[in-house]
């Protein structure tokens, strides 16, 4: 019976922010945990799961599984050096494999290791072999190294941003590796690197201009000869040596397609990266449309866009920036805003629902760019912080949690950064956003059925952050340069890297 080694280590990084993440902001399962946890959500581990648990004969070996809770700071190297070493001795506990598949992401960085999973898959290979065969999953704001290419033998990516495809990415990639169990493909894989970090609206793989480079990999992956293919445009927050975009295209034994596709993806991607960057909207403009909006009585929702303190692309999530200024600007409609701050969580837990304390919101980690705004505040509702994502029924955990009312506000206020690419937040703690004046979403790019079909106005918000979309505000000092837009100037001359590990037909 042939064995397929799974595992997972996930998690996205901003090297701007400064707060280090650790051990304990990861979910870690092991062995039976593992499948039962991803058997139940629609993500990349569970949609490969589905392929294996519906191929006769073969078992499925579960090894290890941490998925961070949510993206962050760097990660400390005490625990990184933890991750590695249950990694290595939950693989090394295992029999022998025929087939790895790997749930990674591609934008880690750790104090000591700037590509985490570059080093995870090298370790793979020391403890399970190299002949095995190896097919590893990335988020399209990975950011693609060689050496996760030279230790893996195919890689797939989502093909979706705001991203939907977490499951069949996953049977993508487990469809794909029972072929090279069978001997049935010999991966041949192209990469092109693109000197762009890319943001913006034009990324919306369902509208954006990117669509043209997306559907362009969909109908290489539809070629029998067309294995893998994708557009990494990386995760401009995670400031690394090999930070930039990439094409990536899997051929089956074809290096000649492999080569010519990618560049095909890479120049399509070139075309368009001029319009791949968000025009944003100072705080005070952004006020001052809410304040006029809700003063002209033609109802509906202001949806202010933080991006910028965007916990899913790995910031703090304690900015109280946008708040500020809409009461600076005199706003006189309810306000709904998420933000992080464990010491005003406790200090409501103190007071008990229903009491009214003094307390301070925002400010408490990234205290470079945020200071904390003192408020009179009635406590309305308390939680221990635990509720499923809305998109993969994920369960999330931002710590006790407090809804808190100060005139015109509601704060959710958490005591950990969650995700909040969703409205799954708001809805776990009573607050339906449709119900408010204006809403501060602190996410680059929802679902449009989030917020964006229903909101009037839809403001992206030149707010102060570690994931602004102002990039050249942020430092980059580890990135290959010149990169655009951080450069004037900056030219594109492709070069194609090819890798192959074993013909195996």
């Amino acid at each position: 019976m042939p064995r397929i080694l799974v595992a997972e280590c996930k998690q996205e990084v901003s090297s701007f922010n400064p707060v280090p993440s650790q051990y304990a902001d990861f979910a870690v399962l092991r062995g039976e945990g593992l499948l039962a946890y991803h058997r139940r959500v629609a993500d990349e581990m569970g949609g490969a799961l589905s392929v294996f648990d519906q191929s006769p004969g073969v078992e499925v070996v579960p090894t290890f599984s941490a998925r961070a809770i949510t993206s962050g700071g760097t990660l400390a190297a005490s625990s990184w050096q933890r991750l590695v070493r249950e990694w290595g001795e939950a693989m090394s506990a295992v029999p022998a494999c025929e087939g790895v598949y790997l749930s990674l992401h591609g934008a880690m960085c750790a104090e000591e290791e700037d590509d985490p999973e570059g080093f995870l898959l090298e370790e793979a290979r020391r403890i399970l072999g190299e002949e095995v065969p190896m097919v590893i999953s990335l988020d399209l704001h990975g950011i693609l190294t060689d050496r996760m290419l030279r230790h893996s033998d195919a890689v797939v990516v989502y093909h979706t941003y705001p991203h939907v495809d977490f499951y069949p990415t996953g049977q993508r990639a487990g469809r794909l590796l029972l072929r090279l169990m069978a001997g049935q493909a010999a991966p041949v894989t192209a990469k092109v690197e693109v000197p762009v970090l890319a943001r913006g609206d034009e990324l919306i793989t369902q509208t954006g201009r990117i669509r043209h480079v997306i559907a362009a990999a969909q109908a290489v992956e539809r070629e029998t000869w067309g294995l893998s293919a994708g557009m990494f445009w990386g995760n401009p927050f995670t400031d690394v040596r090999e930070l930039r975009s990439n094409s990536l295209v899997v051929a089956d034994n074809d290096e000649e397609r492999a080569r010519t596709e990618a560049l095909s993806l890479a120049d399509l991607f070139w075309q368009h990266h001029e319009r791949m960057r968000v025009p944003l909207t100072s705080l005070e403009e952004a006020a001052r449309r809410a304040s006029e909006h809700h003063a002209s009585g033609q109802g509906g929702t202001v949806v202010l866009v933080d991006a910028a303190d965007a916990t899913s692309s790995g910031a703090s999530g304690d900015s109280n920036a946008i708040v500020r200024a809409l009461l600076a600007a005199g706003y006189q409609g309810t306000v709904l805003a998420p933000v992080v701050d464990a010491p005003a969580v406790q200090a409501a837990f103190g007071a008990g629902v229903g009491k009214t304390l003094r307390v301070s919101v925002g400010g408490a980690l990234d205290q470079r760019r945020f200071a904390p705004l003192e408020l009179e505040a009635r406590v309305h509702l308390l939680s221990e912080g635990l509720f499923r994502s809305e998109t993969t029924c994920s369960l999330w955990n931002a710590g006790p949690t407090a809804v808190l009312q100060a005139g015109v506000l509601t704060l959710v206020v958490t005591s950990r950064p969650v995700s909040l690419y969703d409205r799954a937040l708001f809805w776990a703690h009573g607050q339906d956003p449709r119900h408010f004046g204006a809403v501060v979403v602190k996410s680059p790019h929802c679902e449009p059925q989030m917020f964006k079909e229903w909101a009037a106005p839809y403001i992206d918000v030149d707010a102060p952050g570690a994931t602004s979309a102002d990039l050249k505000s942020l430092g980059h000092t580890q990135c290959p340069r010149p990169i655009w837009p951080l450069d004037e100037g900056v030219g594109f001359r492709p070069f194609v890297k090819i890798f192959r590990r074993n013909k195996r037909c």
